[in-house]
This record gives structure tokens, C-alpha cells and sequence, in this order.
């Protein structure tokens, strides 16, 4: 990638990780990216619970979701097949799915459309648009690594949610950091929340 996206589709599932995903979307928000968000029908309980948003509904947790994230997006619940993102002729410039739930690598990674998350990453793939998968789940089985190959073999960037600790995080936000910083580098931003690895200092 030459150039960081300007547009990206930001998918949510019910993977456990929500802290991940608004700290990742706030990012890219404060880079000026024009965001297309969809939370799947279990993201949206799964934000609703790790976020301690107090709300329950789509509307109502997609809304806290982007108010937490002090960002704007165009929204899309996830049976929207005819949302713009579903076509390759109106796609964005890059795809995230992130927490990326097995299940959602799996629909993904076989080319098989259930919601549009998984429209959205087969679009991506199809277009040669990159597409970063952020897997949450642990451990893993055969299954789980077999899909996991299979997305990687079709393009998609596998960003498995692993904090280092060579950069001394002293609080939970410094660990989330670390990894959203990990996804923004790879859809081709220059990060700045977690510092970089500089070596040993005696």
C-alpha cells in the first residue's frame, strides 16, 4: 500500500475485544477517515457488555459505540446486503474486521456470505483491497488455523490480538494500544500509540 486508505469499512463481530475495536476506530478517525461501521448481531452484545455502555439495542449501542469512539460513520446492520459496501464498485479503500470472531474468518476465508462483514471481506479480497483480520479466540483448533491459512493464502492480513510487553505497558490502555497500533500499521498508517522496538538500553 503507497498510501494510508481514506475510507475504510470497520467491521465489529461477537468475538470478545470491543475495547480493541473503539480504540481502533477512534484512530482512525482522528487520521480523517471516512468510516463504514457494521456490528454484527452478537457484537452489538458483546460492545454493549465490555464497553459497560449501559444501553441495549442496535441503534442505541452502535450509537454509544461511535460516542466512546468520538467518531461518525456511515452504519450498516449486518443483513444489509444492498449497503454500498456490498458491491466492489462502490467499496472503500480497505477492510477490517476487528474482533474477527472464528466463525466470521471461517465465512470469510471460504468465500461464503452470511452478513455483510463477510460480503465486505469476500469484496475486499475479490478487489485486491487490503483486508486485516483481528481473530480473538484462544485456543485455537485445527479448524480454527486451517481458516486462518486459508484467509492469509487469499490476501487478508491476519493481526492477532497479542500484546508485547518489550514496551513496559503499565495500564490495560497501554495493552489495547499496542495492538490497535498493530492494525493500523498494517492497513499502511503510521502509528504513533505504542512505541516501536529500539533494542536493549543497558
Amino acid at each position: 500500500m503507497n498510501k494510508p486508505p481514506a475510507s475504510l469499512f470497520v467491521g465489529v463481530t461477537g468475538a470478545s475485544g470491543a475495547p480493541y475495536a473503539v480504540r481502533l476506530v477512534r484512530a482512525l478517525a482522528d487520521a480523517g477517515c471516512e468510516l463504514t461501521l457494521c456490528l454484527s448481531d452478537a457484537g452489538v452484545a458483546v460492545v454493549a457488555h465490555e464497553l459497560e455502555l449501559g444501553v441495549t439495542g442496535r441503534a442505541e449501542v452502535t450509537a454509544a459505540f461511535l460516542d466512546a469512539a468520538k467518531a461518525q460513520a456511515h452504519v450498516y446492520s449486518p443483513d444489509d446486503l444492498t449497503a454500498p459496501v456490498a458491491s466492489g464498485s462502490n467499496f472503500p479503500d480497505a477492510a477490517v474486521v476487528c474482533p474477527c470472531s472464528m466463525s466470521a474468518v471461517a465465512h470469510i476465508a471460504l468465500g461464503t456470505t452470511r452478513t455483510l462483514i463477510h460480503r465486505a471481506g469476500d469484496v475486499a479480497l475479490k478487489e485486491g483491497r487490503p483486508l486485516v483480520l483481528v481473530p480473538r479466540e484462544t485456543p485455537l483448533s485445527e479448524i480454527h488455523l486451517a481458516r486462518l491459512l486459508d484467509a492469509r493464502r487469499a490476501g487478508a492480513v491476519i493481526v492477532a490480538p497479542m500484546p508485547g510487553f518489550y514496551s513496559l505497558p503499565r495500564t490495560l490502555d497501554d495493552a489495547i494500544d499496542f495492538v490497535a497500533g498493530k492494525v493500523l500499521a498494517a492497513l499502511g498508517f503510521e502509528q504513533r500509540l505504542s512505541p516501536p522496538w529500539e533494542g536493549l538500553h543497558k
